[in-house]
């Protein structure tokens, strides 16, 4: 009898443990359908969630599309205006226009590299030596003024009489169009030296007097250089006006620095209105660029040396 108790519960142990190797077979096979059901679900199919996730850009793509193909537009429509503008220079001039944006980057480009080059202890260094360098030059500066200072003191009124404006009116410094230097004769086509400046003014425009003084010589003949007003200002300076279709002076008429003494025109060996404009000093042309220092800032005047480094060409 106790043999077929143990016997039975032998066997309801084995059942027992068949059951539980059973249902641990079923939960690893319905876990790995699953997870295999899952990612079929998640390879193939999006969830809400993830479908916003990933066409929530759509629209910044679109739009960021759409500005990459205006600004190609735009790039396209400037790069052709530009080369438009150089085909005019070039057809008017005979001369290619100065690129001042490619010397521009090519320098920062080369300033980049040599500071990314150098270490810490190195830029350290270099800012050091700049700062002297500044300091020294602005003890010069400042030396420099000071003298300055006392000329002007112990000279007095005769400053007026030194060429210190623009002949026109340039606040912008757009007008300047050739430069003291050698340039391109236009009608000769040839290498000249141009010794004095062009500014290219509507025909009329007031010409002024650029220091005080006496009116030296007044050409109405038609000359190359057309009608044109000599100004004797002392000091060994003189002022020469050319091209012009009006004069407002005579000959001996003491003027001061301002006064309206003619009107710009298009007289003599004239490529288009424009007035003619010298500086002399002890008989000798020098460029009147540095005998603006009255009317143009530190800034200005450096815009104004760059201008006239551009190489234009003359219109006389």
């Amino acid at each position: 009898m106790a043999g077929k108790k143990d016997l039975e519960r032998l066997r309801r142990q084995k059942r027992r443990k068949q059951n539980i190797l059973r249902g641990t077979v079923y939960l690893f096979v319905w876990s790995g359908i699953a997870v295999l059901y899952y990612l079929s679900i998640s390879l193939f199919f999006d969830t809400p969630y993830e479908y916003e996730l990933k066409h929530s850009t759509d629209g910044l793509k679109k739009e960021y599309e759409a500005l990459v193909n205006r600004y190609d537009t735009l790039s396209t429509v400037l790069h052709n205006l530009s080369e438009r503008d150089r085909q005019v220079f070039r057809t008017l001039f005979e001369s290619d226009p100065y690129d001042f944006e490619s010397e521009y980057e090519k320098r920062k480009s080369i300033t980049y590299n040599n500071i990314t080059e150098k270490s810490a202890t190195e830029l350290k260094q270099d800012l050091s030596d700049r700062i002297s360098l500044l300091e020294q030059q602005l003890g010069r500066l400042t030396d420099t003024y000071r003298r300055l200072h006392t000329e002007i003191r112990r000279n007095g009124a005769s400053c007026n009489n030194i060429p210190a404006i623009q002949p026109v009116i340039n606040k912008q410094l757009t007008l300047l169009t050739a430069s003291y230097g050698m340039r391109i004769h236009p009608f000769y086509k040839t290498l000249q030296s141009h010794q004095g400046v062009d500014y290219t003014v509507p025909e009329g425009s007031r010409v002024f007097a650029t220091a005080d003084g006496v009116v030296k010589e007044v050409a109405h003949r038609n000359s190359t250089s057309g009608q044109t007003v000599v100004i004797d200002h002392g000091n060994g300076y003189e002022t020469s006006y050319n091209h012009l279709s009006k004069i407002e002076v005579r000959r001996g008429q003491k003027v001061r620095r301002g006064d309206i003494i003619a009107r710009s025109g298009d007289t003599g060996l004239s490529l288009a209105p424009h007035l003619h404009y010298e500086v002399r000093l002890r008989g000798m042309r020098v460029d009147p660029i540095h005998y603006f220092f009255m009317e143009l800032n530190p800034t200005e005047y450096q815009r104004m040396v760059r201008i006239s480094q551009s190489g234009m060409q003359s219109f006389d």
